[in-house]
């Protein structure tokens, strides 16, 4: 099975915090609730690099004389790390990360908490963390880029909806020690390099056929990449979208207006009918968190979110028109309060995991 990529390991059960033994069960999806899981079992891990190009320069490489002339440069690549449980259920789960961010989003929370990787890699789910290319560890891209430095981090802390700087959200669902925060500010990561989509699409897609059938979880601005992802491979057998932020796809004569914010307006991408239906063959959910304004704010780092959440609601109206299977979940209108823009490493990620954990099994990919 092509989904069964894995290393051949001489010793294919690793245990860490303890021994245990391999148990021939998948885990309740219950577990999620207990604070004290007990030992971690990984069968295998590894880590491969994926989809890219390679540049290959003319003329005769020569070993004395150094140039560029007849050498390659291998790029555009996605960096992918791994994990397998001992007994993995059907389908793998693969995490993308958002803007200014790499595969540290699913890892540990920022003060220190198991993350979506270790969560899920508990449920018995194999768990692939990508960085898309020119990110994190897949930087070598196939163009120049430029970083410079600039502080920036209390309008992030604004977008990402932890408060307005200084102030926190009242109640809201993240560490409030200085130490955590450190850690949330330095794990926000520069490209390498320009954004681009279909260079990231297609890293995704090679991933896909690499490893087989699984289901795709995508962050802020990979959610929209993620449709394009969907449509272009099959083997992507479900989309989980946490606050898509871009990219929303409508077929011919449904896309609908900009949606003007103080961020800035909000657009959406015209598909043909037949590529939106390939949408439509799959299951998706979509959650968004709190503080997202109902009515036009001023504050560009919040009211952005409120033409998204709008964007979404139409967006995934328009796949159930056409016969899909389309769910957004506004949190705090399902009980659950204070979330931020990562609600996968809040203090209650654990309660948003079993949110995920109940739909894979409704949906019959819990496997």
């Amino acid at each position: 099975m092509k989904n069964m990529f894995r290393i051949n390991a001489l010793f294919p059960l690793l245990v860490v915090a303890g021994l245990t033994s391999c148990s021939s069960e998948l885990p309740s999806h219950s577990v999620l609730s207990q604070s004290n899981p007990g030992p971690l079992v990984i069968a295998q891990q590894g880590s491969f690099a994926v989809g890219g190009t390679v540049i290959q320069q003319p003329g005769e490489f020569d070993p004395i004389k150094l140039s560029s002339a007849g050498q390659t440069l291998h790029s555009d690549h996605a960096y992918v790390f791994y994990q397998i449980p001992g007994k993995a259920r059907q389908y793998p789960l693969v995490m993308w990360h958002g803007i200014g961010q790499f595969s540290k989003t699913w890892e540990s929370t920022p003060d220190g908490r198991e993350g979506f990787q270790t969560l899920f890699l508990r449920q018995g789910y194999g768990v692939y963390l990508l960085d898309q290319p020119r990110r994190g560890n897949a930087g070598k891209g196939s163009l120049p880029g430029t970083y410079t430095p600039e502080p920036d981090e209390q309008k992030w802390f604004n977008i990402f909806r932890v408060g307005l700087w200084p102030q926190y959200f009242d109640k809201v669902q993240f560490p409030k020690e200085p130490a955590a925060l450190e850690q949330y500010f330095r794990q926000i990561t520069p490209d390498v390099g320009p954004i681009d989509i279909q260079v990231n699409v297609s890293a995704v897609d090679a991933l896909f056929n690499k490893i087989g059938d699984g289901i795709l979880v995508t962050h802020s601005h990979s959610g929209g990449m993620g449709w394009l992802a969907a449509m272009r491979n099959p083997q992507i057998k479900a989309i989980v979208s946490y606050e898509p932020g871009s990219n929303f796809v409508f077929p011919a004569g449904e896309v609908p207006a900009p949606k003007p914010s103080s961020s800035g307006a909000l657009t959406a991408a015209e598909v043909s009918l037949a590529e939106f239906k390939k949408l439509t063959q799959i299951p998706i959910v979509i959650y968004y968190g709190d503080n997202i304004p109902l009515t036009p704010s001023p504050y560009p780092g919040l009211d952005g979110w409120r033409v998204r959440l709008e964007m979404a609601q139409e967006w995934a109206a328009a796949i159930n028109r056409h016969g899909g299977d389309a769910t957004v979940v506004h949190l705090p209108k399902v009980g659950i309060y204070g979330n931020t823009h990562f609600p996968f490493s809040d203090l209650n990620n654990r309660q948003i995991a079993q949110l995920l954990a109940d739909w894979l099994r409704d949906k019959q990919l819990a496997r």
